[in-house]
């Protein structure tokens, strides 16, 4: 693909578009240390920091660069993962104790704390967490939520879950009520169908001015998570943030694919899409972002998160950097 493709590319990801907790151990998902200021924060017994939201400075972690940023807009699908023993009792990246049993998460980029809305794509059930961490940072793996989280998602014994993460801009939130100001199209307002337009933090951008970049990791893909042991749904810890509501809708029909590439140019998207037809069905889609048409390479419908896992992994490991697991 010519430069400037992947120029165009690194420019324009950010608009296009977990695990157990052996997962998450292997791969190194809490690298991430925070500075944390007392001064401008509280933290509540329950681990949720609700000072002022910091969007912190990019940091780096097995050679890639995240930079966080404030996006009211958030709006992705992907695969969710969940943490709990290992880590609880132990600080968050802003500082909180985390704490297994309530509903928290860790995310890469979006500041710390922020409100988001997770709903299970399996099984319609949605719920409101609080992201106070920073992971996980499996390629193939978009937020990561404590293990009360991943219960009430009905997702523990999975270990992983095909989800979707909408910020909540909130007017109010109380131990009953959240207003919140909606970000998705109206037509969508009340569908549980994935968002074919996720936003996705690309990992492939250059560093911060005078520092230099590690060499990229090799990707190895993620092992079956191990087996846990769902215990029942109850709560009586006090309020501290999100409440224990889980929401219920229909579930409407989603697959899994890899998104390889988005481009500009039809014949640059074409010519990856003939270049991956070996891995399984390509296909190119296209989409409008600000007026601007966009050409997506995906690979794919896959049968199982195992074997996007490892599709994402040739994938990366093949130079194809911007690749991501998405659910539409």
């Amino acid at each position: 693909m010519p430069k400037s493709g992947f120029l165009i590319l690194a420019a324009t990801t950010m608009l296009l578009g977990g695990c157990s907790e052996v997962n998450l151990l292997s791969y190194g998902a809490k690298k991430y240390h925070a500075a944390y200021d007392k001064q401008n924060s509280t933290v509540t017994s329950a681990g949720i920091d609700r000072g002022t939201p910091k969007i912190g400075n990019p940091y780096q972690v097995d050679g890639i660069w995240y930079y966080p940023k404030e996006d009211n807009s958030y709006d992705e699908t992907g695969i969710a993962s969940w943490y709990g023993e290992p880590f609880h009792g132990r600080k968050t990246a802003n500082g909180a104790v985390y704490d297994m049993h309530q509903l928290t998460a860790a995310h890469k980029t979006l500041p710390l704390p922020t409100d988001v809305r997770v709903t299970n794509l399996e099984n319609g059930r949605s719920i409101i967490v609080t992201v106070n961490d920073r992971g996980p940072f499996a390629h193939s793996r978009i937020i990561d939520l404590s293990y009360r989280s991943a219960q009430l998602l009905g997702m523990v014994e999975n270990g992983t879950a095909k989800v979707r993460v909408q910020v909540i801009n909130s007017d109010t939130i109380d131990g009953n009520t959240v207003i919140a100001k909606p970000n998705t199209p109206l037509n969508e307002k009340n569908a549980v169908a994935a968002a074919p337009q996720a936003t996705i933090v690309a990992d492939t951008l250059a560093p911060p001015p005078n520092v230099k970049a590690a060499p990229l990791p090799k990707i190895e893909p993620l092992p079956a998570p191990s087996p846990a042991v769902e215990t029942q749904i109850a709560s009586t810890a006090p309020y501290n943030g999100p409440t224990n509501v889980v929401t219920v809708a229909p579930v409407a029909q989603s697959e899994i694919f890899i998104q390889a590439g988005a481009f500009v140019d039809y014949n640059n998207a074409n010519i990856l899409s003939a270049r991956l037809s070996s891995l399984g069905p390509t296909k190119v889609s296209q989409v409008l972002v600000n007026g601007q048409d966009f050409y997506r390479v995906r690979v794919g419908p896959v049968d199982n998160i195992a074997e996007a896992d490892q599709l994402l992994a040739n994938l990366l490991n093949t130079g194809h950097t911007d690749a991501r697991i998405i659910i539409e």
